[in-house]
């Protein structure tokens, strides 16, 4: 289902019938499916600073895309925002997207985190951390995504479905580190290591680890963040019951997934929506990027809140983050036949 979200707002005009006959040139058109206090601050400030209005259509990725697609030439979007690249990666290979040009953005964002020939751009960062029990784990038997199926785990970890995205480019990051095969025997081995059914999400696997349900769940580290950042003292309870641990480089490094956003192949506002592109890839955005949603930012020295300062540095595996929507069909088939439901 698409929302029309409607935001008291003098700089912000949200509404589908003016988005659909919009011929003006001080406006760009944003088909989102990120649903975030922190993206309508985004624009109201971008609309301060240009004059140039933000008419946004919220939606899930999948939805957006099909009604890009059935809009075709006529199609008013001008960007497409949305989580995990290889939601992205579909945008692009349904033929919705255009190359970005900009000598900008390409000096800010890192190589790893844009698609090669310029489809769509990473715009925050997402790391697929280890939580674990405080009480029942030493953080020094931690040795990798690939130490998550070795015996001594058995029974103890917990971990949503294969089909959430998060899971599948994991496991297509990890077919491009150490192959098909290896990636296959490590995940029929993980399965063999769960504590429960996969189930539920993020949160609910934080909940089960400090719950005492399982010793360990992977998990995106802003989930964590905002248990431990809560003022609901059940919450931060759950977060003072776990830790959490980034894979080293000596053991793969972590999984970096993307937040991130393409300009779509029929922009009609082109030229603004380079410029609201870039606008995300500055400074100011990307702290607010950081201190509002728990995202580390794409590139440069940005002030942390103080709770991701206390998760600590983190090592990439430096994979580029196109890879999970190339290698994604192979993740879901390889997930499939481990036996990951």
């Amino acid at each position: 289902m698409f929302h029309i979200r409607t935001v008291s707002l003098a700089t912000l005009l949200i509404a589908l019938f003016f988005l659909q006959s919009c011929t003006s040139t001080d406006e760009v058109n944003i088909y989102s499916s990120r649903h975030y206090e922190t993206d309508l601050e985004l624009y109201s400030q971008f609309t301060e600073r240009t004059g140039v209005n933000i008419n946004l259509i919220e939606g899930g990725s999948d939805e957006l895309i099909a009604r890009m697609l059935s809009e075709g030439v006529n199609s008013p979007a001008d960007i497409l925002i949305t989580v995990d690249a290889g939601r992205l990666w579909r945008a692009q290979e349904a033929g919705v997207l255009q190359p970005i040009q900009s000598d900008l953005i390409d000096s800010r964002v890192p190589e790893e985190l844009r698609e090669p020939n310029g489809y769509w751009v990473g715009l925050s960062q997402r790391v697929r951390a280890v939580i674990y029990n405080r009480s029942a784990v030493d953080p020094e038997e931690l040795g990798g995504y690939m130490d998550l199926a070795d015996s001594k785990w058995r029974g103890r970890i917990c971990v949503r479905s294969s089909n959430n995205i998060y899971n599948q480019s994991l496991v297509a990051s990890m077919i491009e580190q150490f192959g098909e095969e290896e990636t296959e025997r490590w995940a029929t081995d993980l399965v063999a290591n769960f504590a429960r059914p996969p189930q539920g999400g993020d949160t609910d696997q934080i909940r089960a680890v400090a719950a005492g349900q399982c010793d360990i769940a992977l998990a995106n580290q802003y989930y964590l963040a905002r248990l431990a950042d809560s003022s609901d003292r059940a919450d931060t309870d759950v977060a003072e019951a776990v830790g959490i641990w980034f894979p080293s480089s000596a053991s793969g490094g972590a999984h970096v997934n993307i937040s991130g956003a393409g300009l779509t192949k029929h922009a009609p506002n082109r030229e603004n929506a380079i410029k609201f592109l870039e606008y995300l890839t500055e400074r100011e955005s990307q702290m607010l990027f950081a201190s509002g949603n728990y995202e580390y930012p794409v590139y440069g020295d940005i002030d942390l809140p103080e709770v991701l300062q206390q998760f600590g540095p983190f090592d990439t595996d430096a994979v580029n983050v196109a890879v999970y929507g190339e290698n994604n069909p192979d993740a879901i088939r390889l997930m499939d036949r481990a036996g990951w439901r």
